[in-house]
């Protein structure tokens, strides 16, 4: 099964004098991390100060003297459709990537947990997860979001209050020919005007507003659950295969002739070389749980203040204003955006959860 049993970690088969130094599978995938998180880091922080519209109009001028032009416009139309045209390229791209990690962890890990005598209800939570994900993924991409139309234009324009800032009142959208409610948006993308509009996510292709705002939380919630169990049981099954071997109680030979007693990082080192499937498998789905687990609490804090997306993208503009690297008239006066449809924690996330019962009152 799965190889023919479970494999065993004999430390005399490892090249003690000819391998690569120890340090050097460790030293790498530590800076993929930290290279990951702090780029995800700063585009946040660029987004936020307009400095990424910018750095990304400067690296397009330098590239143009590059690339030949046909090829440019060949990639700005393949942009153009995947970025700003409605299509499922991101959903198969979205289901593949899922389907090769879920096959991998039933090829590579589940076998052997099996003869490692694992509660089978652990094993079992990932595949129990997946299915839960795939509702809420499924439920994110197919329901209507708010889109406003004439019908529901009336009500909706009662449901939350003008702050003349970021909402004025009486305002039109020119493509739509109807008047704005307060937390709207025109979608380019999908060509509507959305009710209490977040963002438009490639991923599930459609909008995330006031009616699938619920769903698109849960299924981030299952996707980032999914990835932190995987990774718990394939570190839980490297463990168990360690402490089965004793391989940590051997020594081997370093580069210089000394015995050594097994280290955390020769371990890991040894381990990759050994099995180096499973342990880029875990190496991915931890980075994969890092980068979910910070967005799903970024998107939480939105729902426990009662902000979107949209509104925390554009309200803010204190923080770049008062910034000293960035350049402003001295005539500017910084406009801070005031939250006023917070009323508490429970409050809020019961509006999102229960956005019917939050329309009903309204409409009293």
């Amino acid at each position: 099964m799965f190889g023919g049993g479970i494999p065993e970690l004999p430390a005399e088969n490892y090249p003690n004098k000819t391998t690569i130094p120890r340090m050097d599978f460790l030293f790498l995938f530590l800076f993929y991390l930290a290279s990951v998180l702090i780029g995800v880091v700063l585009i946040c922080i660029c987004s936020k100060t307009h400095c990424l519209k910018g750095l990304v109009g400067r690296g397009t001028q330098v590239f143009s003297y590059i690339i030949p032009e046909c090829l440019q416009r060949a990639m700005l139309k393949l942009l153009h459709y995947l970025f700003h045209t409605r299509n499922h390229t991101f959903i198969i791209l979205h289901l593949i990537l899922q389907g090769m990690i879920y096959t991998e962890y039933t090829w590579e890990i589940l076998g052997y947990c099996q003869e490692l005598e694992f509660s089978l209800y652990y094993l079992l939570l990932p595949y129990l997860l997946l299915i839960v994900n795939l509702i809420f993924f499924t439920l994110s991409c197919v329901t209507n979001p708010g889109t406003i139309t004439k019908a529901n234009e009336l009500l909706l324009l009662q449901v939350y209050e003008f702050d003349e800032v970021m909402f004025p009142k009486n305002m039109k959208c020119s493509t739509c020919d109807l008047r704005k409610p307060a937390r709207s948006k025109h979608c380019s993308v999908c060509n509507r005007c959305v009710h209490r509009f977040d963002h438009h996510c490639v991923w599930v292709n459609n909008c995330i507003g006031a009616w699938n705002t619920r769903y698109f939380l849960l299924y981030l919630l299952t996707l980032t659950t999914s990835a932190a169990t995987m990774a718990v049981v394939s570190t839980v099954f490297l463990v168990q295969l360690v402490v089965v071997s004793d391989f940590y109680l051997e020594t081997y030979v370093d580069d210089l002739g000394h015995f050594q007693v097994v280290d955390t990082v020769f371990l890991i080192q040894y381990l990759f070389l050994t099995f180096p499937r499973i342990v880029f498998l875990l190496g991915f789905v931890m980075v994969l749980t890092f980068l979910l687990g910070g967005y799903l609490c970024f998107a939480l804090y939105l729902a426990a203040t009662n902000q979107t997306t949209n509104e925390w993208y554009k309200g803010d503009r204190a923080w770049y204003q008062h910034c000293p690297y960035m350049a402003q008239p001295p005539s500017a006066e910084p406009q801070v955006y005031q939250n006023i449809h917070s009323h508490g924690l429970w409050s809020n996330l019961r509006e999102i959860f229960l956005p019917a019962a939050h329309y009903e009152r309204k409409k009293k």
